[in-house]
């Protein structure tokens, strides 16, 4: 898949104003700029939410940001978590704070108490987060382009139709930052801030199970590749510790909920609440690989294409999917870190997740792919791909905070 190159070097011979500024200045002002208008859009969502919506009439841009999974956090760090798990009237459990993992939330509230909101903390987390998530983006991408398409790259994400994650009370931006540090430190052959990274977005969000994934798949390539680029034995054992390191941490909050209620599969029962919202009925226990041919049949089932149709464009979707990871000449260019944790965590969907509209929200860790998107040097197509960027935003900003009135309208 491509050892590590050295990103090209930028033949400037007369540097711009912009260019000559430090690269965090620079991104800071991408970043606001993005918040700026994040921010319009949240504004005219609030204005146009209806007695339909979620939110009700007149509801303001400060309900917006704390809205939907934002309470879910809030009442995890108020309440902590049940040792009796809920238990709906048809005797399945009921959606509960054990789906939220702890750091966000808990963070959230120790700086509440100087910022005197647990909202305001936790939005303020999200904003900080981003942009610092921002910054490391720009380096992942660095290492391999130059300094325009690094820039490009950072500006997309900023701008994403996923960007209102950046200033809502989501553990997204938080787990980004760890995420993006981690890809970097791999691509640096530092290993030993992996065994900080991997703990804090284990207990961030789930998908600390596809980057074990992706150190065992990095691992075989580097063995693959020791003729090339010489693999020592300390390299191999911190490639193996750290792998394990993520499997255990993977699977540590599934055990302590276990222990807390009491009940084994506490964890996977609650997840399996949500995918209730859907399918309207009870389920048995959680299969891997089940959701995704769950949602298949549901989904194209519902907009009378057959099921069959649908079966087919999901075995077409991962086939296309796969190709474009080993043979897109801007995804190869991204390096073999991105291309595997790009495929470790679509794997890891495939075989947990229910496709519905969250989907949007949990393809956001993909985003060092933002600098295969920007490496295409024509202006035309970068200034079309950051309009169609703010497009996407406004779309999902509308539906699912101005109006959010239905089940295929959840964040």
């Amino acid at each position: 898949m491509g050892g590590l190159t050295p990103a090209p070097a930028d033949a400037v011979a007369n540097p711009t104003r912009w260019e000559r500024m430090p690269v965090a200045v620079r991104i800071g002002i991408l970043y606001i700029v993005a918040r700026a208008v994040t921010t319009t859009f949240l504004l005219l969502a609030a204005a146009l939410s209806s007695v339909g919506s979620r939110f009700g009439e007149n509801a303001d841009i400060g309900t917006l940001m704390i809205g939907w999974d934002a309470q879910w956090y809030w009442f995890a760090a108020e309440h902590g978590y049940p040792a009796q798990l809920p238990i709906t009237d048809g005797g399945d459990v009921a959606e509960n704070q054990w789906a939220f993992m702890p750091v966000y939330a808990f963070l959230a509230k120790g700086l509440g108490f100087l910022l005197g909101s647990w909202g305001v903390a936790a939005v303020a987390i999200a904003l900080v987060a981003g942009y610092l998530a921002c910054l490391v983006l720009y380096r992942i991408v660095r290492m391999r382009a130059d300094d325009a398409t690094a820039t490009w790259a950072t500006a997309f994400f900023a701008a994403a139709p996923l960007a209102a994650l950046f200033q809502v009370g989501y553990a997204e931006s938080l787990f980004l930052l760890w995420l993006f540090l981690a890809l970097w430190m791999l691509q640096r052959r530092r290993y030993v801030w992996l065994y900080v990274l991997i703990p804090l977005m284990g207990f961030t969000r789930p998908g600390v199970l596809a980057f074990a994934l992706l150190l065992g798949l990095y691992g075989i390539w580097r063995w693959a590749t020791r003729r090339t680029e010489p693999l020592p034995v300390r390299e191999i054992v911190h490639i193996c510790a750290l792998g394990l390191l993520a499997v255990v941490v993977g699977f540590s909050w599934q055990v302590l909920a276990a222990v807390v209620t009491g009940d084994p599969s506490a964890y996977l029962a609650t997840e399996l609440a949500w995918r209730r919202n859907w399918l309207g009925q009870s389920e048995g226990a959680f299969v891997p690989f089940d959701g995704f041919v769950q949602g298949a049949a549901f989904w194209f089932g519902s907009w009378g294409l057959g099921e069959i149709t649908g079966y087919v464009v999901l075995a077409a979707s991962v086939l296309g999917i796969a190709a474009l990871l080993l043979f897109e000449p801007h995804v190869r260019r991204m390096g073999v870190e991105v291309r595997l944790w790009s495929a470790g965590y679509l794997l890891y969907l495939l075989a947990v997740f229910f496709p519905q509209s969250s989907i949007f929200r949990l393809l956001v860790p993909l985003s060092p792919l933002w600098g295969a998107v920007a490496m295409p040097r024509s202006a035309l197509w970068r200034v079309s791909v950051l309009v169609a960027c703010l497009a996407g935003q406004w779309w999902w900003i509308y539906n699912m905070y101005a109006l959010g009135n239905t089940y295929w309208q959840i964040p």
